[in-house]
């Protein structure tokens, strides 16, 4: 294998979008080729076999990863994701793009990420629990507070954290909070922590509504994807004055053109088992239809690649916020260019959730916590600093917003990486 051609593991359609959106940003760059195939790919991957015992007795054995792209600037950070379509590819593309969303907002960190190819809703408490454990105990070797430190992702919650953050203690003989991120409040949790990435999704949306000089009294808002990052999204947004007429899960979206009361539908919907199938509040729609509803702002907050060249021209929305990492391909985001649709990318627009973990990662350093309000206000203060950044550079590179943030961002790895030189 030559650093040309990434393993034949990496190569699915996640991993393609994140190196040709790297490969465009190092182009318009002029990015040093030595340096472009250094970042190219991951510094570090590992594949782990995790065999579990399923409360009937029998043993199941599932596939865990964990990826560090790059830790010139730091401890490598990023979450940990439950779902059926983990694969090495995916965690590598999402791993790639921690490392330009920590370096994008000035955070000391390089990107990592993790997963493990499973149904968490499938399994017992136990069970997850068991799993959980055994992951922690495979990886234990690449993560600690000063190496790589994991957080919740898709299918995971603070629970789980809470788990890795015991059994590494385990292993290592004391307690270490600082080794997972997004822990409950118990055991060194920060207070702002779950509502960080959707709070900071709405904080740069209102930016960007303030630059378009559009009124958020006068705002629609659709949102796809009910879990955290896209039920907080809603909430705060509809607490900020906009009219949320849609929202999605993973298998069925509502629709009410005179807004969706989401208090209501958010007790709705814990009651109901986190889904909102049972939530009858407005008209039943599909996550495609939730992506072509005329409105102000569209923010997909579910899983990737699901605004592509065969929908994007079907897109109506003013402003396009990415709560979910890599929802627009790059065919998509020529097409939405050319429509006038002014896009916030994943790796500024979600970046709340990183940066309110580093100050979780800070308090727990310092055993000194902080109040909610000192929270919001600095992630207000860091990622509204972000967006002007982007947007001014974007503004003379005459460059996309994306295109803006990625370069933004690789440019401060390259200049870690030649500052620290080449080893040996």
């Amino acid at each position: 294998m030559t650093m040309r051609e990434p393993a034949h593991e990496l190569d699915n359609p996640t991993f393609r979008l994140a190196v040709a959106q790297f490969d465009q940003a190092a182009e318009a760059m002029n990015l040093d080729p030595n340096l472009r195939e250094r970042l190219k790919l991951p510094e570090r991957s590992l594949i782990v076999s995790l065999p579990t015992r399923m409360d009937d007795g029998t043993v199941k054995v599932f596939t865990g990863y964990r990826v560090q792209h790059d830790s010139a600037r730091g401890p490598s950070k990023g979450g940990i994701r439950y779902h059926l379509d983990v694969s090495l590819g995916e965690v590598a593309a999402l791993a790639m793009w921690m490392t330009w969303k920590c370096a994008l907002a000035g955070l000391p960190y390089g990107g990592a990420k993790g997963g493990v190819r499973v149904a968490p809703e499938r399994l017992s408490r136990g069970e997850l629990q068991r799993l959980t454990r055994r992951y922690a105990a495979e990886i234990f070797p690449l993560i600690g507070p000063d190496k790589d430190v994991p957080a919740p992702d898709v299918g995971t919650n603070a629970q789980v954290m809470a788990w890795i953050m015991d059994t590494y203690s385990q292993q290592v003989g004391f307690a270490v909070p600082g080794v997972v991120t997004g822990k409950p409040l118990s055991i060194g949790g920060s207070l702002g922590r779950e509502e960080a990435t959707g709070r900071g999704v709405v904080y740069v949306t209102l930016e960007a509504m303030k630059h378009l000089g559009l009124e958020i009294t006068k705002a629609t808002v659709a949102v796809q994807g009910f879990g955290n990052v896209g039920s907080n999204t809603a909430r705060i947004m509809a607490e900020a004055g906009a009219r949320v007429i849609a929202v999605s899960d993973h298998s069925v979206g509502l629709y009410n053109a005179k807004g969706l009361e989401i208090p209501e539908l958010l007790r709705r919907y814990h009651t109901n088992g986190h889904s909102l199938r049972d939530t009858k509040m407005g008209d039943w729609i599909s996550n495609e239809e939730l992506l072509e509803l005329d409105c102000t702002v569209l923010v997909p907050a579910a899983l990737s690649e699901q605004i592509t060249e065969k929908n994007a021209s079907k897109v109506r929305c003013r402003l396009l916020v990415e709560g979910a990492n890599g929802p627009t391909t790059l065919e998509a985001d020529q097409i939405l260019a050319d429509k006038g649709v002014f896009i916030i990318p994943d790796i500024l627009a979600n970046s709340g959730g990183v940066i309110v973990s580093y100050f979780e990662w800070v308090q727990d350093a310092q055993r000194f916590f902080w109040k909610e309000a000192d929270i919001r206000d600095r992630l207000h203060e860091i990622i509204t600093a972000a967006f002007h950044r982007t947007l001014e550079f974007s503004k003379a590179q005459q460059a996309t917003m994306r295109m803006a943030a990625l370069m933004s961002g690789i440019d401060k790895v390259a200049q870690a990486h030649l500052a620290r030189g080449l080893y040996p």
